[in-house]
């Protein structure tokens, strides 16, 4: 009994609740796509200027969800990557759980396992199939990714629960191909995580993104706003996706500025026009890399790009709107500005 009350709290909205294909039919198409990865498998907790504390994924989870429930014209995926717990200290529970909205409507909530499968997003590609509409129209479609920097190599022990388990800007990459399986690209790509705003990562990505909105630097866990993503059909019009990137960017900027200290950076990437200059970088990366390996030195902190000589181009300003304010301390408090770019600094 205890068993069968466990499994059937799995899902919380029962399989006769869920939209028949004839209501599907009658249901108008989805101007907008959203999926949220919203990991939360790690430490996330933080304090904000009140003293309160706050789980960063959790708060995410609540804001969208808000997203999710105010677009009456969007299909809205909520994967929320959790820890692993235990049933009687001895049999894991799932650790992912997804939330479906339909114009507004919660139409789907599933329990999963996340390291089921060969590859890193197989189980929320596999629900994503399963769940989403076959429309003929072409929505918008959003792609945000809310958790810890995305190593560009060795990513073991990302996940808390499961450390032996390697994440990489790489395997992401896979997921958002996997993802795209019968469109070429998502309109707009989100990475509110720490130093993902870099030549070798955006050049990953950018097969998969036409717009990329990410930071170069260190980015505090209250992470990019989500409030602009509230009410799509008034914020965003046809065709304008870089103008609501920008407007995405400039307000989280803003909010981060009230509260934070420390540097701020926001950067988008026009996908098409940066291609040129991560594609140069990309060789003199690998190139250091390979010697790192050889040599095994010791690893640096991120930098902005334009302070090594190595990494200053033709084209590096090209494609990249940037929000910048120094630190109120220390030595790049009187940094005026920033390339846009974030680059390891190899010694």
């Amino acid at each position: 009994m205890a068993l069968g009350l466990f499994l059937i709290s799995c899902s919380s909205i029962p399989s006769a609740q869920r939209e028949s294909s004839h209501e599907e039919e009658r249901v108008p198409p989805s101007r907008y796509s959203i999926i949220f990865i919203i990991h939360g498998d790690g430490n996330y907790l933080y304090h904000d200027s009140d003293g309160n504390a706050n789980r960063a994924d959790q708060k995410t989870l609540d804001a969208a969800r808000r997203v999710a429930a105010r677009n009456r014209e969007a299909e809205v995926f909520i994967f929320h990557q959790k820890p692993v717990k235990h049933t009687l200290f001895l049999f894991p529970r799932q650790d992912g759980k997804m939330y479906y909205y339909r114009h507004g409507r919660l139409h789907a909530e599933e329990s999963y396992r996340r390291h089921r499968g060969e590859t890193r997003f197989e189980p929320e590609v596999k629900l994503y199939h399963q769940f989403r509409t076959k429309e003929k129209s072409q929505p918008l479609r959003m792609f945000l990714y809310y958790g810890h920097e995305i190593p560009e190599f060795d990513g073991t022990g990302y996940d808390a629960s499961h450390s032996h388990r390697s994440f990489t800007i790489h395997n992401l990459a896979d997921g958002l191909h996997r993802f795209t399986h019968d469109f070429t690209r998502f309109d707009l790509l989100v990475l509110s995580t720490c130093f993902n705003g870099t030549p070798y990562s955006i050049s990953a990505l950018s097969p998969y993104a036409r717009t990329i909105v990410a930071s170069p630097d260190n980015l505090h866990l209250s992470y990019f706003a989500l409030e602009p993503f509230e009410w799509l059909d008034i914020r965003l019009r046809d065709g304008e996706m870089p103008e609501f990137a920008n407007n995405f960017a400039r307000q989280s900027f803003e909010q981060l500025k009230e509260d934070i200290h420390t540097t701020i950076t926001v950067a988008v990437y026009d996908v098409d026009r940066v291609k040129g200059y991560v594609h140069a970088v990309d060789s003199v990366y690998i190139q250091a890399l390979t010697t790192l390996k050889r040599e095994r030195p010791r690893f640096f902190d991120y930098i902005d790009c334009a302070e090594d000589s190595v990494y200053v181009m033709s084209g590096m300003s090209e494609g990249v709107d940037i929000f910048y304010r120094p630190p109120r301390f220390g030595r790049s408090q009187n940094k005026d500005n920033h390339s846009g770019w974030g680059c390891r600094e190899f010694q």
